[in-house]
């Protein structure tokens, strides 16, 4: 008997695939909890490499220290750099986001480091790498000593960033390092789940990110304020917009149906990185219509701002290039699937669920 489902069911909305103490997100009340924190309190009070030791020790039962986690990232970006001849030729021609892939691809296992440091020490060395590339630059020899978004600014630029740039982009991966069961997080644990290794998942998990509907927004949230340009035209551009039915980036979310918990902590972060922010003003005059007018069109279920909004507010403000957007969240969310990979290893098994077959079925 054929069984048809529903949008929902064929999306898997509300299907738990897994037990986890990495992160949980609640879309009704717009709360996000990582490693047992909020997680505007999380970025208030803890570095990437903090977090980051939290959701290993919470996957894999381990005691690291933030000092460890730092030491072994440090580790983990100088093997990066020194096999960066071997990495890059696979991404000859690529743009930035595709050699990425490529160049993650062929990460493995070495001697004296986790897995686990490997992969998320790597992936800004990678980042920094391309894009000075991209520009004709040679890529740029990691500090072991910096913290990781200290190095990652100074892989893209070959300068030292300001305190308040580090402690901004500190803020922002902290922010998304983890985000319960998105499509890229659960194309990880599926392969983790086979006894892959930790490569082939996150592998697969930044294949995941790459789709506009999971990690692509951020950029066109930038081409969309370029296009509207300036405050007179907010509402005759955005009027414009939504009668043609046109989707509004950086506004609604697949799981939040209130307003983006991580929103607030990036726009808080922007205001911190420049006395009022860069752009911000504007960003803000556009984002108020944006909702208001959304709020307007669907009462009873209006578009709040989610994540992207202000990441490309914030990344385009620390002068990193678009291009290089998806990367730079693969460098920050490298923690959360690294995690949750360990963690299906050790408590989970193969994830294979089943279909509905509606085709045709033989004849007697």
């Amino acid at each position: 008997m054929t069984i048809h489902l529903t949008k929902s069911q064929i999306g898997l909305d509300g299907v738990p695939a897994a037990e986890t103490v990495l992160s949980h997100v609640d879309g009704e009340c717009g709360e996000l909890i990582i490693a047992g924190e909020h997680v505007g309190r999380l970025a208030a009070t803890s570095s990437f490499e903090g977090v980051t030791a939290r959701l290993w020790n919470g996957a894999s039962r381990s005691t690291l220290s933030e000092a460890n986690v730092r030491a072994s990232l440090g580790a983990a970006r100088e093997r990066a750099f020194a096999r960066l001849p071997d990495l890059l030729p696979a991404t000859r021609g690529m743009a930035v986001i595709d050699g990425f892939r490529a160049a993650v691809a062929g990460l493995r296992a070495e001697n004296g480091l986790e897995d686990e440091a490997i992969i998320v020490g790597a992936f800004p060395v990678i980042a920094g790498a391309l894009v000075r590339r991209a520009g004709g630059l040679d890529p740029v020899t990691p500090d072991p000593n910096a913290s990781h978004a200290a190095d990652t600014l100074r892989m893209l630029r070959d300068t030292s960033p300001e305190p308040r740039e580090v402690a901004a982009l500190d803020a922002y991966f902290v922010t998304v390092c983890d985000h319960g069961m998105n499509a890229s997080t659960f194309t990880t644990r599926v392969v983790a789940s086979t006894q892959a290794d930790l490569f082939a998942a996150v592998t697969a998990g930044y294949c995941a990110l790459t789709g506009p509907l999971h990690g692509g927004a951020p950029e066109p949230v930038l081409e969309m304020l370029d296009a509207i340009g300036s405050s007179e035209r907010i509402k005759p551009w955005v009027d414009a917009a939504l009668a043609r039915g046109e989707r509004l980036m950086g506004f609604g979310h697949r799981v939040y149906r209130v307003r983006d918990p991580r929103a607030d902590v990036l726009k808080a972060a922007i205001e911190r990185l420049s006395a009022g922010g860069a752009d911000l003003p504007f960003a803000g005059e556009v984002e108020a219509y944006i909702r208001a007018a959304l709020r307007n069109k669907n009462p009873d279920r209006p578009l709040e701002t989610n994540v992207e909004f202000f990441t490309a507010i914030l990344l385009d403000a620390l002068a990193i290039p678009r291009q290089a957007f998806t990367p730079i969240f693969a460098v920050a969310r490298a923690a959360g699937w690294t995690a949750h990979a360990r963690e299906q290893q050790r408590t989970g098994r193969l994830i294979r669920p089943s279909s509905s077959y509606v085709g045709a079925t033989p004849k007697e």
